[in-house]
């Protein structure tokens, strides 16, 4: 699962040629969740204050998110995303 971002203790990642919807994944010490692309809806839990960042880095850049779910749909190298500062 390729990483496409860290910031504030968070990894932000996609698997190449994963189930639909568009998502991508972050994780937080223990805790998983996935991000739909599209409308943002979560699933899994996160801490309040990490998921807020997750969900404002989300809101720069969801056109980068949407190009790097393209590129792993056909298995090709996804580009880093600048972190949350």
């Amino acid at each position: 699962m390729p990483i496409i971002s860290q910031f504030l203790g968070i990894t932000i990642s996609m698997f190449w040629n994963d189930h639909a919807p568009p998502h991508f994944h972050a994780r937080y010490g223990g805790h998983e969740i996935s991000v739909t692309i599209l409308d943002g809806i979560v699933e899994g839990k996160f801490p309040r204050r990490a998921l807020e960042h997750v969900l404002e880095w989300y809101t720069l850049h969801k056109n980068e998110l949407a190009d790097n779910w393209n590129l792993a749909q056909t298995h090709k190298t996804l580009h880093k995303i600048d972190p949350l500062e």
